[in-house]
């Protein structure tokens, strides 16, 4: 059976409300009203995997509650590394329990690091939160797992010129994100080209936004568009593999611009890779 575009999309999925009540919302501006979860929200646009990511420290582990909600989940990728207000992840990750889980549960996958990139004077001038040593060890681990596990971070465009060659070609799959979308979709083709160039050999995903939070409101129809096609022209090309749409906490508050995905995930979904 051939592989089609809806088998390559993935949810971001936090805890309900998690963007809400973040500091960075005094930027994000994203009202309440958020109920879905990560697999409601998933069910809700039609996405079949999910990316389940730890945002201020919660969840903690263990993490078996939450793995049953995704038992009937495609696919799974759990975080090792939350967000950066996930401070216990400043000192320590949460692998050994992600691989607990995948002991548990069939259908995750593999691991993501979230906000791993730093700025140098963030941490004694360094540019990530673990060293390319502890990143390795943790590759090893999740290849040497009872079933080989994929091994992902998060690369951000205001990272895209950083030093970080050493750290990107530890991971299996680097996952790139535009933060600042719509507002620079005149260089985000330019962006994209940089970032496949930096990335030679790599497996890669896609970050769609579906809330603009560099600018604190939703996305327009057009704006959500342009994101959308952009990405499933590069997955078609066989120069990405996934599309990843951020997230459930903003897919019930998103306005016309989530309608439009709901339906246009659908439409696309069937399309044959």
């Amino acid at each position: 059976m051939k592989k089609k575009v809806k088998d390559c999309l993935w949810l971001w999925g936090q805890d309900a409300m998690s963007h809400q009540r973040s500091p960075g919302n005094m930027i994000w501006k994203l009202p309440d009203g958020n109920r879905l979860g990560p697999v409601e929200g998933a069910e809700y646009l039609g996405i079949p995997n999910i990316f389940r990511v730890v945002m201020c420290g919660s969840p903690c582990p263990p993490f078996d509650e939450e793995s049953e909600k995704m038992k009937n989940v495609s696919r799974v990728v759990w975080s090792a590394i939350g967000d950066s207000g996930s401070k216990r992840n400043d000192h320590q990750t949460d692998l050994e329990e992600v691989l607990r889980q995948v002991s548990l549960f069939p259908n995750i996958t593999g691991a993501v690091l979230d906000d791993f990139f730093i700025r140098p004077q963030m941490r004694n001038g360094a540019w990530a939160r673990l060293s390319v040593d502890d990143i390795r060890s943790m590759r090893e681990k999740l290849h040497e797992a009872a079933r080989k596990l994929d091994f992902y971070v998060v690369w951000y465009k205001r990272q895209l010129e950083d030093p970080i060659d050493e750290y990107l070609k530890e991971f299996d799959v680097i996952t790139y994100w535009n933060m600042q979308t719509p507002a620079e979709h005149d260089i985000l083709a330019h962006d994209l080209d940089r970032m496949i160039e930096r990335t030679a050999g790599k497996r890669r995903m896609t970050g769609c936004y579906i809330w603009n939070y560099g600018a604190g409101r939703p996305l327009s129809v057009d704006e959500l568009k342009f994101e959308c096609e952009t990405f499933l022209r590069l997955l078609l090309e066989n120069k990405t593999e996934g599309i990843i749409f951020c997230s459930n906490c903003c897919a019930d508050i998103g306005g016309p611009a989530t309608d439009w995905l709901r339906s246009w995930l659908r439409e696309v979904g069937e399309t044959e890779l």
